[in-house]
């Protein structure tokens, strides 16, 4: 009996040998693979999807038998013999426009439309290319050679050096062991820029010659330092020659880290250094450091099976920011970790359904769905934030070289990792993480003084209805106060009086100094009023979580959303950047609360008019030489809530700065763009202009300033012009697939749009999954909906249009997760509408 889902128990490759023939105008590629292994039965299978076998025939040339199992995407193979074989597999395939597998990526130069091609293999797509075991266990060594209808002048680049060209072939190096998923390969008319670390690795950046050279720059210096940091870092060497970044024009993921040949999303490897805006190159080099530091863990160490993904995805995720923080201190990169990773992760596994960390999954078609960017990314992430902070560096240093040392080139599970960072550090570390691995969800720690005593206590946190089945984690507490333990593995514990305690400390008491542990904390009055009492003199990120965790208490109807709205005016001068994010997310939320057009609304705008009219004022439309960096992030938040606001002193600037501007849209800095464009799309937009900015949005290439244009565009409140962005979804002429969820999301959002959003997708569902469909990408679609939705009518709607559609295998968690959202939203905003309304009120009057 073959093993359906395991292939490598029956088949253990050694060596792959691909050649590979495309032909581009023919979209067809034809191939023939060889591969040798170890056979421990003589009834095998090799994975195979939309391929069409011509043959298998065996070293000695003699045909083996071989029946398809489409369903399985295999090719069961019968063998003469076990032990040491041979065969080779010719096949036919196509080249799709799937973004998976091989595949044409499209872009147009002077007005040409031209392709270069380019690979995705995660997860399970190098089966779509060539004949293997498409299994992350099954490492093996290949040779690569590839013919192409090549034109003068063109690249072709792979995971290896080019080791010689023969009539028309090109031949790469041998690769090292490594997964099916992380081969790689892209040819077409390409510039680049090269330089060498101080070991010796040659770096290169590569991108369509649709851009400026200068756009190459940032990300070339970025991945040199990087990859000399992690080498410094790990103490293990980067194990290839080379190290290429490559700009492919369609990506339907931000970035793979294919190894020696990583591929990103132009958005997020090439910007102008001249014109774009902090925030644009935190995020190129933080995804740049993050696809670097997969080239230790995941590449030369890779999961076993896709049930440890995290040990990829959370780790790359943490030495991101790691990396980010040595190469660019000035950054405080730290801050944006605990603004976007924290509360992204706090808010989706605060969801009863949620996925644990570490899941079990077999089906293929499943595997895609554990790529959920709040749980695998971001609260993976905060776990080995913990365990940074529980062991500190040098243990962890020194954990990491081992662990590389004794799988490198191999596969390995949690436990391994837990096993050499305990040894390092002579903590029993897997015993405290198995408890944040293995179970969905996080604790609230309630502090209350109790009879006199200063008590805490641990209890699953849930928004909305979450069933309590008593679940318990150890958690490392972070206290202030040295008489609090440093893990709490109890149901609850008594720190002592509390009078004794608060004159002994002479502070307030507080939990989860730094916001470095996975949960939140809920003070009582007296302990939380005394922590209120100076809660600006605190530095930012004890702040930003004051803020960030009365905001979740609130979504969890554990305190009402109206008792923080007059807690807002006290942070609204702050200086810091991540303090002002917490206070406009909390003031946003509030939006649900009210109908559009109503005097509610009205009284809202006020509200965001008084919270922001003191920081435009200081800080103005420009950016000032020596501007700090907290105020150069400080500004898009207030800009952004005094246009909400209809502030007529800061419209107008805006259309000021339009009219300056007008013939160079595009040159207008970019910290303040978007605000220009979409004050103007808004409040002063004729039909030519907004046919004018579509047009800029299908010729730009440059990311930042197509990224500002779509969330311009789709606010308009035309319905003729809402119509005319519909109608655009499906050309991929002008918004390509891979950018089609940002035009939805932001024609949903908007109040105006939101009607035509929501029937084209249920009218066209079929268009969108024959698309984009099997992407990891696809179930983002139903987030969107979840995160905009908050009407019971809309509630009634999402469930008849998405539960037919439950079973469809890589859509039941997202279905399931995202009916819980909407009916925790709507059940909040029934509850709280009225108190939260009052309270705002009361804010303006």
């Amino acid at each position: 009996m073959v093993d359906s889902t395991h292939f490598y128990r029956a088949f253990q490759p050694d060596h792959y040998d691909i050649f590979l023939t495309i032909d581009r105008q023919k979209k067809l590629f034809s191939g023939q693979t060889q591969i040798s292994g170890q056979a421990r039965l003589q009834a095998i299978s090799i994975h195979a999807k939309f391929l069409t076998i011509k043959s298998v025939r065996s070293d000695d040339d003699q045909a083996l038998p071989f029946e398809l199992d489409s369903k399985n995407d295999a090719i069961r193979i019968h063998l003469a013999k076990t032990g040491a074989v041979t065969f080779k597999i010719d096949y036919e395939a196509k080249l799709t426009d799937s973004m998976m597998g091989i595949y044409p990526s499209y872009y147009e130069l002077d007005g040409v439309k031209k392709q270069i091609i380019g690979t995705q293999f995660e997860t399970t797509f190098a089966r779509q290319a060539f004949p293997c075991v498409d299994e992350p266990e099954a490492k093996a060594t290949f040779d690569l050679a590839i013919k192409f209808d090549e034109q003068a002048g063109e690249t072709i680049l792979a995971n290896m050096p080019e080791s010689r060209f023969e009539n028309g072939v090109h031949y790469f190096q041998r690769t090292v062991r490594m997964s099916t998923y992380l081969i790689a390969f892209a040819f077409g008319d390409l510039q680049s820029k090269l330089t060498t670390t101080k070991s010796g690795v040659q770096i290169g950046v590569f991108a369509t010659k649709a851009h400026k050279a200068k756009e190459l720059d940032f990300a070339l210096d970025i991945a040199k330092r990087s990859i000399e940091f992690y080498e410094d870092f790990y103490q293990t060497p980067y194990p290839l020659a080379h190290s290429w970044q490559l700009a492919l024009p369609d990506f339907s993921a931000g970035a793979m880290e294919n190894w020696g040949l990583v591929t990103y999303r132009e958005a997020y490897l090439l910007l102008d250094p001249d014109n774009t805006a902090l925030t644009r190159k935190q995020l190129v080099a933080t995804v740049v450091a993050h696809e670097l530091a997969h080239q230790w863990f995941g590449d030369l160490v890779t999961m076993k099976w896709w049930d440890d993904l995290w040990l990829n995805e959370s780790f790359a995720n943490m030495m991101e920011y790691v990396a980010v923080n040595a190469l660019e201190p000035k950054w405080d990169i730290w801050q944006t970790f605990q603004a976007s990773e924290v509360p992204a992760a706090l808010q989706r596994d605060a969801t009863d359904g949620v996925q644990s960390v570490h899941v079990n999954v077999e089906d293929p078609a499943e595997i895609d769905s554990l790529f959920d960017g709040a749980i695998v990314y971001a609260k993976g992430a905060r776990m080995l934030v913990m365990v940074r902070a529980m062991i500190g560096d040098a243990a962890l240093r020194k954990g990491l070289k081992a662990y590389f040392a004794a799988h490198k080139y191999a596969n390995a599970t949690g436990a391994d990792l837990w096993s050499a960072l305990g040894d390092a550090s002579q903590i029993d570390v897997g015993s405290v993480m198995n408890s944040w691995l293995e179970q969905p969800g996080y604790p609230v720690v309630e502090a209350s003084v109790i009879d006199g005593q200063l008590t805490i206590s641990q209890q699953q946190f849930f928004i909305g209805v979450g069933k309590e089945i008593g679940r318990q984690w150890q958690i490392p507490l972070n206290a202030n106060y040295a008489q609090a333990p440093s893990l709490l593995t109890e149901k609850s514990s008594q720190l002592g009086d509390y009078a004794q305690l608060r004159a002994e400390n002479k502070l307030p008491f507080r939990l989860n100094v730094g916001n470095d542990s996975h949960f939140i904390v809920k003070y009582d009055e007296t302990l939380l009023a005394d922590i209120l009492k100076d809660v600006t003199e605190l530095d930012a990120i004890s702040q930003l979580q004051i803020l960030q965790d009365l905001r979740l208490l609130a979504e969890g109807q554990e305190i009402s959303y109206a008792e923080i709205v007059p807690l807002l005016s006290r942070f609204s001068r702050s200086r810091f950047a991540v303090v002002n994010m917490a206070l406009f997310v909390i003031a946003n939320n509030l939006k649900k609360f009210v109908e559009p057009d109503s005097l509610e609304e009205k009284q809202l705008r006020q509200l965001f008019d008084h919270l922001s009219s003191s920081q435009v004022a200081r800080l103005g439309w420009s950016s000032a030489t020596d501007e700090s960096i907290d105020d150069q992030l400080i500004r898009p938040y207030v800009l952004s809530a005094s246009l909400f606001a209809k502030n007529p002193n800061t419209i107008k600037s805006a259309h000021d700065l339009f009219e300056k501007n007008r013939q160079q849209l595009s040159s207008l800095s970019a910290d303040i763009r978007l605000f220009v464009l979409r004050n103007e799309i808004q409040n002063f937009s004729d039909p030519d202009l907004f046919k004018q900015l579509l047009q800029d949005y299908r010729q730009s290439s440059d990311g930042s300033y197509k990224a500002d244009l779509t969330a311009a565009l789709t606010a308009t409140t035309d319905p003729v012009l809402i119509k005319l962005l519909i109608d655009k979804f499906e050309d991929a002429d002008t918004i390509k697939p891979q950018d089609l969820r940002a035009w939805f999301r932001g024609v949903l959002a908007n109040d105006k749009g939101q009607q035509a959003a929501w029937d084209w997708i249920r009218q066209d569902w079929q268009w969108l999954e024959e698309t984009v469909g099997g992407d990891m990408e696809f179930t983002t679609f139903i987030t969107v909906i979840a995160i905009i939705f908050k009407t019971a009518q809309r509630l009634s709607e999402f469930k008849a249009f998405f539960e037919p559609k439950i079973n469809v295998a890589g859509l039941t968690r997202e279905i399931t997760m995202d009916t819980r959202v909407i009916e925790n939203r709507v059940n909040l905003v029934e509850k709280e509408h009225a108190a939260v309304n009052q309270a705002v009120s009361q804010q303006i009057n």
